[in-house]
């Protein structure tokens, strides 16, 4: 079928392609983020292998609840936007990079708002294991966990850790969508013999690079947003562990060095990588597939 595509299909492709991908890489995601939180966490292989060891391969997909709905909340919203304006701008002609850059970072700042409760959870039931027993929140799914950040921090505690998580997906969205679009073009452009227009090769190179950039640049808001969404809430006359997220930057760096910003960067590449592979390539497929255009 071919013709105009709305943005509502292809916000339903973009949370479907996600989706996929979610399936294949949330354990590395589980990884990523209890090394982020626990400044005890080993390498990427230590920690899995000690998060297998404390509940087996269950352990490794806490949370995946919440990794679906923050498909159809943040991914939705960040690729279908992103193809969506693509789109509509290549309608009037050539698009710059910086034009791309700036369509992605758009995407991902209102995905990320949108999807902040959704990501909040992920981290919380992604952490929960590397909490000794007694301090362990034991959500039952991700709706157990929303209703009960809700309860006990109220509403606005859904949107806790915001500011680094609309930052952090900014930077991602902007470097990956700005990125894989750019270097689709670029390929097919100097080596059309190796790289077709919209085919696999292309896609796998262009998703590579966008990968490799996007983690560089969004790994230390990483960090800091899942400090800040899994440090607990502050008894009675006590100060909370992070004030915000400057504080978050310096009183990590102060207690573990420059490099605790880039910590977690190979699970996240690692992750990021076969995650935009899939997401991104299955996207492409079913809008080519439906409308006969490429996605991005």
């Amino acid at each position: 079928m071919s013709g105009e595509t709305g943005l509502p299909t292809r916000m339903v492709f973009g949370a479907l392609g996600g989706m996929g991908a979610a399936c294949f890489c949330h354990p590395l995601d589980v990884i990523r983020v209890q090394m982020q939180v626990d400044p005890t966490a080993g390498n990427p292989l230590v920690t899995g292998m000690n998060i297998f060891k404390r509940g087996g391969l269950r352990t490794l997909y806490s949370g995946i609840d919440a990794a679906f709905l923050r498909q159809w909340t943040y991914g939705s919203c960040r690729v279908g936007i992103y193809s969506y304006l693509l789109s509509s701008a290549q309608e009037k002609g050539s698009v710059s990079f910086q034009t791309k850059l700036g369509i992605g970072c758009t995407a991902g700042a209102i995905g990320s708002f949108v999807g902040t409760p959704s990501e909040l959870a992920l981290v919380r039931m992604s952490a929960d294991s590397s909490l000794a027993p007694e301090l362990r929140r034991n959500y039952k799914n991700v709706v157990d966990c929303c209703m009960r950040i809700a309860k006990e921090d109220g509403i606005a505690g859904l949107w806790k850790g915001s500011t680094p998580t609309i930052v952090r997906a900014t930077s991602l969205s902007g470097a990956t969508l700005g990125c894989y679009s750019e270097s689709k073009e670029r390929l097919n452009k100097y080596f059309p013999q190796y790289f077709g227009k919209d085919s696999g090769p292309t896609w796998l190179v262009s998703t590579l690079f966008a990968s490799f950039v996007a983690t560089t640049v969004s790994t230390p808001f990483d960090v800091v947003k899942s400090r800040i969404q899994n440090m607990p809430k502050p008894k009675a006359g006590e100060k909370p562990l992070y004030s915000g997220m400057f504080n978050c930057f310096a009183t990590s760096i102060k207690a573990e060095g420059p490099l605790v910003v880039f910590k977690g960067f190979v699970p996240a590449f690692l992750k990021l990588t076969p995650y935009n592979i899939i997401s991104l390539t299955l996207t492409e497929a079913l809008m080519t597939a439906y409308t006969g255009k490429a996605a991005f």
